[in-house]
Formats: C-alpha cells, sequence, structure tokens
C-alpha cells in the first residue's frame, strides 16, 4: 500500500501547479486531484475550499514570502522607505519571474487590473504599503501641500495601480532576465508621483491606465 502523502498548504501548491503546467488546464474535481497525489480529499479542505481559491492565494503566498526575504534588509534603520519599497518589489519580481510559467498561466488572458487572482494580494499589499513612513520620503517632502496630505487610503491605491501596471509591464517584457521590468518599477516610482503633483487627486486613478499607455521609453 503506497504512503500517504503529507499534505499542507505549500504542497498543495506545488501539485497543483505542477498540474496547471503538465495538462494545461485545472484538475477536473478536488476528488480526482487528491486521489492522484494519494491525500485524502478532505485534507484539502483544511486549505482552500476549490481551485479558484489556491489561484487567488499563489501571487499573494510569493508577495508575503518577499515581504518575509526583505525584512532581512529592511530592518536596518539607515534603509529608506523608497529603498524599502523597492527591495521588496525587486524580490517580488524575482519570485515571479523563478514561477513565471504558473504565475503566466494562472493570470491567463484577462485583464491583470479586474483580474480575481490578484484579489488576495491586494490586501496584502495595503497592509505592506501602511506600514511605511512616507514622511521620510524625499520626493514627499518636495511635495506641493495636497500631495502631503494625500490620505491613506488614496496612497495605497495609488501604489497598488502602480504595482498592477508593474506586473502587467513584466507579463510582456521580453528583455534578456526581465531587466527592463526593475527600470520600469524603479522609474516610474517617482515619475507616477511627479505626474500626481501636477494634476494630484483628480490623476490619481488614471495613474494606472497612464502607466499602461506610456510603458516608458528605455534603451
Amino acid at each position: 500500500m503506497q504512503e500517504q502523502t503529507k499534505i499542507t498548504k505549500e504542497k498543495i501548491f506545488d501539485l497543483y501547479g505542477d498540474y496547471l503546467l503538465d495538462h494545461g488546464e485545472r484538475p477536473k474535481n478536488v476528488y480526482l486531484f487528491s486521489k492522484e497525489n494519494n491525500f485524502e480529499e478532505i485534507e484539502f479542505y483544511h486549505y482552500f475550499s476549490g481551485f479558484e481559491q489556491i489561484e487567488k492565494e499563489i501571487l499573494n503566498h510569493l508577495f508575503k514570502k518577499s515581504l518575509e526575504l526583505a525584512l532581512e534588509v529592511n530592518t536596518s534603520d539607515e534603509v529608506t522607505t523608497k529603498e524599502k519599497l523597492l527591495n521588496v518589489y525587486y524580490i517580488f519580481f524575482e519570485n515571479l519571474t523563478m514561477n513565471r510559467s504558473l504565475v503566466l498561466s494562472i493570470l491567463g488572458t484577462h485583464k491583470i487590473r479586474n483580474g480575481k487572482s490578484l484579489q488576495n494580494l491586494r490586501e496584502t499589499h495595503r497592509q505592506f504599503i501602511s506600514t511605511l513612513d512616507f514622511k521620510e520620503w524625499e520626493m514627499f517632502e518636495k511635495a506641493k501641500q495636497d500631495i502631503k496630505k494625500f490620505n491613506e487610503k488614496s496612497r495605497q491605491e495609488a501604489f497598488w495601480l502602480h504595482l498592477v501596471s508593474a506586473i502587467d509591464f513584466w507579463t510582456k517584457d521580453t528583455s534578456p532576465d526581465f531587466e527592463k521590468t526593475d527600470i520600469f518599477i524603479e522609474k516610474t516610482i517617482d515619475t507616477g508621483f511627479e505626474l500626481m503633483d501636477n494634476e494630484p487627486l483628480r490623476k490619481i486613478f488614471d495613474l494606472g491606465k497612464f502607466l499602461w499607455k506610456e510603458k516608458f521609453k528605455m534603451s
């Protein structure tokens, strides 16, 4: 009798990811997925209610792991707010790249901004942005008064639109090692907020659209 597979959340991620990449589609149902991987169906439900929930959690899981890794450098008092943000993003996109085939499969052909696969990530990202001290960011110090009064919810939305636009850029990036994505992230963090400095509040929800259209010329 074959020994049963020890199931954890991470193990389900691995098994499900392998299935998607091998078959190009979701398993037919949880019963067959569990049977094929030698564990009881009930164990699956300890972690997820279905396959859609796995897909919503995978990018979020990668972001949480990136936050953990970034803590090793972000705890220093010498690291600025902007550097903390960039450290997390660079690690996150490295994790995305290591799992690129799976991530592209999950994102599919739907519009990324409205994709269900980003729902869980959005909440974790919101919590992360709320931990950052923007008072020490030089760009905000030099900004006009209305930018300084930016409420927290608006700031979180602006940074979320920026992250989504960066993910969208990464999915289309054809440069070696996706190096242009790193350039895009760093350039647009400042350039995007310069845009808001010109027309601060009215433009905030157009930021994502602006970034997608412009793509910023990079040599």
